[in-house]
């Protein structure tokens, strides 16, 4: 028998113009909480999906303690006891806990479900992940995020996953929600369960994972302890060459405030928001999840209806109704939901980078295509995006690449302000430089750029003014050359503190 609970051997995965795995091994070790890395678009997805019977490889093997299988659907990689809880989850909102849980399976005798029964096992598996207080008769989304997930999780205890498979499930969660789930994973780990913790925050595979393996263009490069391992070790063995400055700022002239906000209220969400930024600058928005940050930022583009307050760009008070006013005077706003907000997926590469200008690329009623097509590759060469032409459907990028595509949709509306929503969440460390590079850019060109960001030294390391919010409310506005600049003042206020 294998040492292995599950283990990939040679596996190669094509698509069309796009070879995803090339003969890429992995074996997870029952109990083992293995770490895998590696920049967007080294083939990640593509693995997971093999595991989890999405994709059938052209070659190579797939073995199951020690017994070699063939996945053909999902359904039969999950009776193998291989599960996956996805960066995006996969609850139906409308129905209970127990529901989700036992989504695909029933309980019962005949035509009737026993939920006497169905209840009492919810229970027990999210009890056994340290989270009793879950009542299993609610409506699935009326749970936090981080309630949510433990529902997924529970749903793979449910089932007796040998593996659990977790793509970046700590994309979405607060701090408190984090050390939740290292404790769930813990859990998991004493009960002999694998976990295969997909991540691209390094602290958080030095604090978990017993081993961790980096995968490039698809391709296996390390598996090693995780304590026989540096940051350093692992960014090089990822992008292939080392990153001196994983925050390579560069300084803009200081220019005249372009964007100021004065006293925004929206009754329950924003109490008295005010707050200038100036061109040639970055403004980085700081807080804890539901400070607030997105709702003002949403506020000012049009999206959300303000109760009072004012906004002037340029010194001149607007009124947006509508984000379409907003763009009309040149504000883009990067939404932190890139595949919900920011992109079509299932339009090409083309489609999505004029989507913001569309009426720059028209004659009358028709567009002019040979421009879109220039702009296009333009936007590929300058941008680095990662895509085999512009014909390529937006939804088969990695998700750096498809944040690069969103920025290109918003630098093709030639806008003075930038605000850019959680920016680099969800890509790794080498799509994050190239994003920050971008920035720069932006910067250096004059613009005013307005970033929101949870990654703490990513505000400290690029912002030339940091804004922190708590609770809808401006908790404190901290200057660069401020003796306030520093990890400790920006959490001081983010929890209520007051600076003096």
């Amino acid at each position: 028998m294998s040492e292995y609970v599950v283990e990939l051997r040679n596996i190669t995965k094509r698509f069309p113009g796009v070879v995803a795995l090339k003969n890429m091994s992995i074996g997870i070790l029952p109990g083992e909480i293995h770490g895998l890395i590696g920049e967007n678009g080294a083939g990640k997805s593509t693995l997971i999906k093999v595991l989890t019977g999405v994709h059938k490889p052209e070659e190579g093997d797939i073995f199951v303690e020690g017994k070699k299988v063939a996945f053909h659907n999902p359904v039969q990689s999950r009776e193998a006891g291989i599960a996956c809880v996805y960066q995006e989850l996969n609850i139906v909102k409308q129905l209970s806990v127990t529901d989700n849980i036992f989504m695909g399976r029933t309980i019962g005798k005949g035509v009737l479900l026993d939920y006497d029964r169905m209840h009492r096992q919810a229970a027990e598996a999210l009890e056994s992940l340290g989270h009793p207080e879950i009542d299993v008769r609610m409506e699935a989304g009326k749970l936090g995020v981080g309630q949510q997930q433990m529902v997924e999780i529970a749903k793979a205890i449910s089932i007796d996953a040998k593996l659990i498979i977790m793509d970046e499930p700590t994309s979405s969660l607060g701090k408190d929600e984090i050390e939740q789930l290292m404790e769930a994973i813990k859990r998991l780990k004493s009960k002999g369960v694998a976990i295969l913790f997909v991540s691209h925050k390094l602290d958080e595979i030095f604090e978990i994972c017993d081993r961790c393996t980096v995968m490039r263009d698809g391709e296996h490069i390390l598996t090693k302890d995780t304590s026989e391992l540096t940051e350093d070790d692992l960014i090089n063995a990822m992008v292939g060459r080392t990153l001196d400055n994983l925050y390579p700022k560069e300084f803009g002239a200081k220019g005249d405030v372009w964007l100021e906000v004065r006293s925004l209220n929206i009754a329950g969400v924003l109490r008295d928001v005010s707050f200038k930024a100036h061109a040639g600058q970055i403004t980085g928005f700081a807080g804890l999840v539901g400070a607030g940050r997105t709702e003002t930022m949403r506020a000012i583009f049009g999206a959300d209806r303000l109760d009072g307050g004012e906004i002037y760009i340029k010194g001149e008070k607007v009124d947006f109704k509508s984000p379409k006013h907003a763009i009309k005077n040149r504000i883009a706003f990067l939404t932190e939901d890139r595949k919900g907000q920011g992109l079509i997926l299932s339009e090409d590469v083309r489609t999505n980078l004029v989507l913001a200008s569309m009426k720059e690329f028209s004659r009358g009623p028709f567009l002019n295509k040979m421009r879109i097509e220039e702009t296009g590759r333009d936007n590929v060469t300058s941008l680095r995006i990662k895509t085999p032409s512009l014909s390529e459907v937006t939804a088969q990028l990695s998700g750096g690449n498809q944040q690069k595509v969103v920025i290109g949709k918003w630098v093709n509306t030639d806008a003075d302000i930038f605000i850019f929503d959680e920016p680099t969440r969800g890509i790794d460390v080498g799509a994050k430089i190239e994003v920050y590079r971008i920035m720069n850019e932006l910067v250096g060109a004059g613009k005013c750029v307005i970033m929101v960001s949870s990654e703490l030294p990513e505000i400290l390391a690029m912002s030339d003014r940091v804004v922190v919010m708590r609770g809808g409310k401006v908790m404190a506005t901290i200057d660069r050359d401020s003796e306030h600049f520093n990890s400790e003042s920006i959490m001081k206020a983010a929890w209520g503190g007051r600076l003096e």
